[in-house]
């Protein structure tokens, strides 16, 4: 037989590896700092770009796209080579998609500091951004698929198959999410408005975790999990199950985000259904990779790369229970907004995606430089003090998760609110906060420790950039099934017709949930009474926007006794139209502030940015003294008037025309309003002297950032009058 020689690239697996743990540690640092701001929250005071709502983004992107990014990447290159008997099919791509990709994480750790954000959860990167993922995800996809139809094994190993989904499943997503209408080179406006945003932003925002998060470490969990217990996969035939399913469920679920929203019942109620049955193929999954190891479990007592598999499976399991369980709607009421949801995301990300990571790492890294690692024991000391650190982070936020929701609905025998000031529930719970930030630092100090070991294990190995390895070239067969061949077997030796299938599995779901709710009007009421933001209120939100306000404070009351009572009527999808993109929210630091409009003073709005706690005693919100001093650069605004008039919204051209105008007439209103506080006045009459004594420019109050964002938050919810809100409420 025929036998030949090629190298496998050991090269670009080596590249993503060193990317996962150097930004691994850069992505946990930042969330390190942002569990100390809770307790600390002026640590970073009066640095713009280093505000809690401007890194909060940057740390969730750095720790899904770059840690763990990179790792599928490294997993992915190295195992598909060895799965197909090939080389990556092009050098050229393998570069590309590793500078690419690290191209768009240091742009995104640019820009979002800087304030350039859609808001839209895991997928804030402005549009130019977005369109460079989009490339690097197809040269990553034509490479994948490329060595696939030069393989030298025959059949497709489970592995591959979820490989395939993740590269056709993220590119829809990516792709159909980010459709957003440019206003200038770091701006732009998302195409879908209110709750169809919402939906699709949940759509993708799940199954990002479904298909970023959790797909491709299932493949690599198939691939390394037998190869570190030197075992067989447990079954076959439930790796088919848990494959075709997951991926047909999955796509499904992502309205279980929105429950008691706007959203359509409908809609919601088709996420709860499918969530549910989500839960049998994710725990086939967990126990098809438990299993594997039946019969290794005096290896697992002493190796710790499959202490670390075992932990991260476990992980998956727990993570994969909790989602379905929920999405019930009695158990969505009482954690969503809470910090039972950070736990529940904390999970799945520590311990399945950081965890398999730490294994598949100290795993590869002796294989590829050809020596033995440097400790064992420090890669035990690893996995313990990242275990307890787990556990010290996401048990504490389960009892904050419990508390907030206990006091937010917590009535007096009169049926008032025994906990009618939000800030009762903050203190309650900064004990639980100490904890988080407690086992977050155990966490990162097991990271060092990893970082330390595999230093040494390098240092003490061999270079070998290209492994030699060799194959038998693959036969030609029939196309067509072979006498007692199953159809899945001939489909695993057929990459296109898998490809098709799996994209076929997972539109399915995506079609019939986003299409009826974009184009059937009726599935979104309007109410008469709302109208377009004005020019200075628009310029307010975006601000909104920029700082992240979104991260903290929700815009959605559900129709809850303790909700209503607490901040007023609940949402209407018809509320909406005019909001690209969307602000619902997902966690609730701060109040709702979907009718905040009226409900303090301007001057309380100053002085709330300038000095949280001078307005609201024991607040951990940061102090955001920019936006008082800063002016603000308003000329835009024709443009982005225009952008939204392409996008539906009912701008007159006398409206565009008159912008300037519009915005000075509203933004002298609110400055005349500050000047009814005598210590405003005092101080600013102050400011202003000293600027002409000594020859500096002084930016009058009312062209500053702030007034502009005064003219937004005064606004929201105030369109409706609740008496008649019914009466008002016309459908299209």
């Amino acid at each position: 037989m025929e036998v030949q020689q090629f190298y496998y690239d050991n090269k670009i697996v080596k590249k993503f590896l060193y990317a996962t743990i150097f930004w691994g540690i850069v992505g946990m640092s930042v969330g390190l700092l942002l569990a100390f701001m809770f307790l600390f929250p002026n640590i970073t005071d009066g640095i713009s770009w280093l505000s809690f709502g401007r890194l909060r983004p940057l740390h969730t992107n750095a720790v899904i796209f770059a840690f763990v990014g990179n790792a599928i990447f490294a997993g992915v290159y190295y195992s598909t080579q060895r799965l197909l008997k090939a080389r990556m099919f092009s050098d050229g791509l393998s570069k590309f998609n590793f500078w690419g990709w690290q191209a768009i994480i240091v742009a995104a750790a640019i820009t979002l500091p800087l304030g350039y954000s859609t808001s839209k959860e895991y997928a804030e990167l402005e549009w130019p951004i977005d369109i460079a993922i989009a490339v690097v995800w197809v040269a990553f996809g034509w490479n994948l698929i490329g060595t696939m139809l030069r393989r030298r094994q025959r059949h497709l190993y489970v592995a591959i198959w979820f490989y395939l989904a993740t590269f056709v499943t993220v590119a829809v997503l990516h792709i159909f999410n980010s459709l957003e209408l440019p206003v200038s080179g770091l701006k732009s406006y998302s195409v879908y408005a209110g709750v169809q945003d919402a939906l699709v932003q949940w759509w993708y925002g799940h199954n990002a975790v479904a298909f970023f998060l959790t797909t491709p470490f299932l493949g690599l969990m198939y691939y390394f999990v037998p190869k570190a217990a030197n075992r067989p996969v447990y079954s076959y035939r439930l790796s088919i199950v848990h494959f075709w399913s997951l991926i047909f469920i999955y796509i499904w679920a992502g309205p279980h985000h929105l429950l008691y929203t706007a959203l359509p019942g409908w809609a919601q109620n088709l996420g709860v259904a499918f969530s549910i049955m989500l839960l049998a193929p994710s725990w086939g999954g967990m126990i098809n990779g438990l299993l594997t190891l039946r019969g290794a479990w005096d290896k697992v007592r002493t190796d710790p790369t499959l202490k670390f598999m075992v932990v991260a499976i476990t992980g998956y399991g727990m993570a994969t229970f909790e989602g379905p369980l929920l999405s019930l709607k009695n158990v969505n009421a009482i954690a969503h907004f809470s910090d039972w949801i950070i736990a529940h995301v904390h999970v799945g990300a520590l311990a399945w995606n950081g965890f398999l990571t730490f294994g598949m790492i100290y795993w590869m890294v002796p294989k590829m430089f050809k020596t033995k690692l440097h400790s064992i024991g420090l890669a035990n000391a690893h996995f313990w003090i990242g275990t307890l650190g787990i556990i010290l982070y996401t048990l504490p936020m389960y009892v904050a998760g419990f508390t907030q929701a206990l006091m937010w609905e917590d009535f007096n025998p009169d049926g008032t609110l025994v906990y009618g000031n939000f800030l009762e529930t903050v203190k309650e719970i900064i004990p639980m906060y100490w904890m988080r930030a407690i086992g977050g630092s155990m966490y990162i100090v097991g990271a060092f420790i990893m970082l330390y070991n595999v230093f040494r294990t390098i240092r003490s190995g061999q270079k070998v950039e290209d492994e030699l390895a060799e194959a038998a070239p693959l036969t030609r067969v029939s196309k067509k099934r072979t006498k007692g061949e199953t159809y899945h077997s001939w489909l695993e030796r057929k990459p296109v017709q898998l490809t098709i299938l799996a994209t076929v599995a997972i539109l399915i779901g995506g079609i019939v949930q986003i299409v009826p709710t974009i184009l059937v009007k009726s599935n979104i009421p309007t109410i008469t009474s709302v109208k377009p933001y004005t020019p200075l209120e628009l310029e307010g939100r975006d601000l909104y926007i920029r700082e992240g306000c979104v991260g903290c404070h929700s815009q959605m009351v559900r129709p809850f006794r303790g909700e209503v009572e607490r901040y007023g009527e609940y949402a209407k999808a018809g509320e909406f139209v005019y909001d690209h993109p969307f602000l619902w929210g997902s966690k609730r630091t701060g109040p709702d502030l979907l009718r905040v409009g009226g409900k303090y003073s301007d001057n309380w709005h100053l002085n709330h940015m300038y000095d949280p706690q001078s307005t609201s005693s024991g607040s951990i919100m940061p102090a955001y003294q920019w936006l008082v001093r800063d002016e603000h650069d308003r000329s835009n605004i024709k443009a982005k008037m225009e952008a939204m008039v392409t996008l539906g919204v009912p701008y007159t051209e006398e409206d565009i025309a008159n912008a300037e105008q519009s915005m000075d007439v509203q933004a002298t209103k609110i400055e005349k309003n500050l000047y009814t506080d005598p210590d405003f006045a005092k101080n600013y009459e102050a400011d202003k002297q000293y600027a002409k004594e000594n020859g500096e420019p002084f930016v009058e109050m009312r062209d500053r950032e702030i007034v502009s964002l005064i003219a937004y938050l005064q606004r929201l919810g105030t369109d409706i009058k609740i008496k008649n809100v019914e009466e008002t409420t016309t459908k299209n």
